[in-house]
């Protein structure tokens, strides 16, 4: 990613936090899940997933800021379809046991406070252990090329191909 890219990243992480703060101190906490800081959102469509997945919009893309920021709560067992993205991502891990991983790499393990940066157009898919669900944040840069290309599913044998 270039600075642009990274410093617009963090633009929208602050405005993200700042945002939270002030919604903490003016309205009553609302939590849907245990542990969770946002509301779960839509279930996330079939065609990209396995299993079920919630996503939450958190910052819509404008032309100040074209970094979309979703919170995403797999559930157990669910992952996302193979994809990459052209201007890369972000993911910050804020509960649960989560996979990623990327084309070629073993699969790694993803716990609260783990950041992961998805390097573009590099093949990768992320979800929830078996047995936990997985929160996270996703930044998604925006590019002329588009946010995301879907790929196909992720098998079982490569999704249970996680070494302890």
């Amino acid at each position: 990613m270039n600075n642009k890219v990274i410093g617009l990243l963090a633009v929208a992480l602050l405005i993200l936090l700042i945002s939270s703060e002030v919604r903490a101190q003016t309205q009553p906490e609302t939590v849907t899940e245990a542990g969770a800081i946002f509301p779960k959102g839509r279930r996330a469509p079939t065609s990209n997933f396995t299993g079920t997945v919630w996503v939450q919009p958190l910052i819509e893309p404008d032309s100040a800021v074209n970094i979309p920021v979703g919170y995403v709560t797999f559930e157990p067992g669910a992952r996302s379809y193979w994809h990459h993205h052209p201007g890369g991502q972000v993911l910050l891990a804020l509960g649960g046991i989560g996979y990623y991983q990327e084309q070629g790499k073993p699969v790694q393990i993803l716990r609260k406070g783990d950041a992961v940066k998805c390097p573009p157009n590099i093949p990768h898919w992320h979800g929830a252990s078996p047995t936990n669900e997985f929160r996270q944040l996703a930044i998604t840069p925006n590019t002329t090329t588009g946010r995301v290309t879907w790929l196909q599913p992720v098998t079982d044998k490569e999704y249970n191909n996680v070494k302890q």
